[in-house]
């Protein structure tokens, strides 16, 4: 057999990597024979271990919380960094054989690093989707297919610069790998009127536990239902998404109003509670809020009420007149622009940014320590409830709580039409956050806020159970340990995320790998004796 230089390269890294791993299944002939034989064709694929001057840099590149990267948090055996799908199914394949446990990067915006980390105790690899990051818009045919580790602003350059008048609808945050972003369901400024990016795929293409390549037919419609919200790495490797296009208007209007407390923010919320998810489709308007703290004791709390209306500016002036004059809108408030301009508006670029940065797939925003957690709320938080936020906000530090609306067609599809359950009901989303710079050293401190806060919020929210959003991944509500899945316990967490679809989402992984191969600390569990 000969081999390229490259590929032996890459062969010897492996080799060296399992040696140190699995020193007593590498050693044999047969092992080292079938695996030098599953990638002996995949040189242009990159591999990187811990003895790579590279590996550190590359585990970092795309990890946004770096919580996941102190010492003490176990890494990867390797990285690798596939060029093609048959490196894709490469690493299934050898890693089966092995026994080796596979971990599936595809934008690095993991909020509990599952996809580079673990906490099971276990060997892994991560399988690192960087390279595999084309897009190919079909304008005609209202669609594009993307690659996996290509980014949102990826995506939405490629199809604004072949249409003035298409979009997607899916994430706020340009710098999210489509892969992931889309397995968990996907919401952005345009779900009011068109849905999650999850409820506008036509067809996937993906690797399975056995190392083949599925698409929607092959695969069938149980899988398919699954892939599109149930969260990633459980049923295997999306390699690309075939996407839906939808209309936007040649021009859109934004609009970013700011107030404090002393300015009426607790009854402006109060409003806001009551018509966001009544109001025009076309229109979304989250609240972010935040502290502001100075050294003038002119301490209190800001609410930013950022909006995207798909229409021009006076029919937005009239919607908020006649639904929530309170916020006191007024033309000089709003600008229009296109679709693409109001990608960057909404992920906080500077006015004037050229689109062409979205290409780069970087964040706008610096890495940090950070903690998350998500709430769905159907009933109307009572003022005093409020009153108790803004104490909890102003005692934080790098505290952070988004309110998304929903209503229009989110409530309208029914909560099994894919896995993502949480629809109809729900009056908007609460995003919570703190962050922080000094990595261990107040840690504790902001972790215990954060679930004190979550705490108190309990009376306000969704019961039977408190639901969460599975791209805001939270292990504080429970995980698989050491390898091992318990479906009792996974439950626990897994009716918080999918709601009454957990259970089909368990038959699938039960039929499509029983092994439990794709896993992870919130994976989907097999449950072979299954009786719902």
């Amino acid at each position: 057999m000969f081999l390229s230089s490259s590929t032996g390269i890459l062969i010897l890294q492996w080799l060296l990597f399992l040696t140190a791993l699995f020193p007593s299944s590498v050693t044999a002939d047969s092992t080292r024979k079938n695996f030098l034989q599953c990638l002996s064709q995949h040189q242009r694929s990159s591999c990187f271990t811990a003895r790579n001057s590279s590996f550190s840099a590359i585990l970092k590149s795309t990890a946004q919380n770096l919580r996941f990267l102190m010492p003490y948090v176990q890494k990867p055996q390797a990285i690798f960094m596939p060029a093609s799908e048959t490196d894709v199914q490469a690493a299934v394949r050898c890693g089966k054989q092995l026994g080796i446990q596979l971990r599936v990067r595809s934008g690095g915006h993991d909020y509990e690093g599952v996809s580079y980390a673990s906490e099971m105790g276990e060997p892994f690899v991560v399988i690192d989707m960087a390279k595999l990051r084309s897009v190919t818009v079909d304008v005609d045919g209202n669609s594009a297919w993307v690659e996996a580790g290509a980014t949102l602003g990826e995506l939405y350059y490629r199809i604004s610069e072949s249409s003035s008048v298409n979009g997607f609808p899916a994430g706020v945050c340009t710098s999210l790998g489509v892969g992931g972003h889309i397995a968990g369901g996907g919401y952005g400024t345009m779900m009011r009127k068109y849905g999650l990016g999850a409820d506008h795929i036509l067809d996937v293409r993906m690797v399975d536990a056995d190392g083949n390549i599925l698409d929607r037919e092959s695969m069938k419609e149980d899988l398919f239902w699954a892939i599109r919200g149930g969260g990633g790495g459980s049923f295997g490797i999306i390699l690309a998404w075939k996407v839906q296009l939808v209309p936007v208007p040649e021009k859109v209007t934004v609009f970013a109003v700011r107030k404090t407390l002393e300015q009426g923010l607790t009854k402006l919320i109060n409003k806001w509670q009551q018509v966001a998810h009544k109001l025009d489709d076309n229109l979304f308007i989250r609240v972010i809020v935040q502290p502001n703290k100075n050294n003038n004791n002119n301490n209190t709390v800001i609410g930013l009420f950022k909006a995207l209306f798909l229409g021009q500016t006076d029919p937005l002036i009239q919607i908020m007149a006649h639904s929530f004059p309170e916020l006191g809108l007024a033309e000089e408030d709003c600008t229009e622009m296109s679709w693409i301009e109001s990608v960057l508006y909404s992920f906080g670029y500077p006015t004037g940014t050229s689109p062409q940065v979205l290409l780069y797939g970087k964040p706008l925003f610096k890495p940090n320590y950070f903690k998350a957690k998500s709430d769905f709320v159907r009933d109307l938080i009572p003022t005093s409830g409020l009153e108790g936020i803004w104490s909890w906000i102003m005692d934080g530090d790098g505290s952070l709580i988004i309110l998304n609306p929903y209503g229009g067609i989110m409530s309208q599809i029914p909560e099994s039409q894919i896995s993502f359950p949480h629809r109809n009901g729900t009056l908007f989303q609460i995003y919570y956050q703190v962050s922080w710079q000094d990595g261990n050293i107040t840690a504790a401190r902001h972790m215990d806020w954060i679930r004190k806060l979550y705490s108190f919020m309990r009376p306000y929210v969704s019961k039977s159970p408190r639901k969460a959003y599975v791209n805001y991944r939270d292990l504080d509500l429970g995980m698989n340990k050491e390898g091992n899945t318990n479906y009792v316990e996974a439950s626990a967490w897994g009716r918080k995320y999918f709601g009454d679809n957990f259970k089909r989402l368990v038959q699938i992984k039960t039929k499509v790998d029983p092994d439990n191969f794709f896993r992870h600390e919130q994976s989907i569990p097999p449950h072979l004796n299954f009786n719902g």
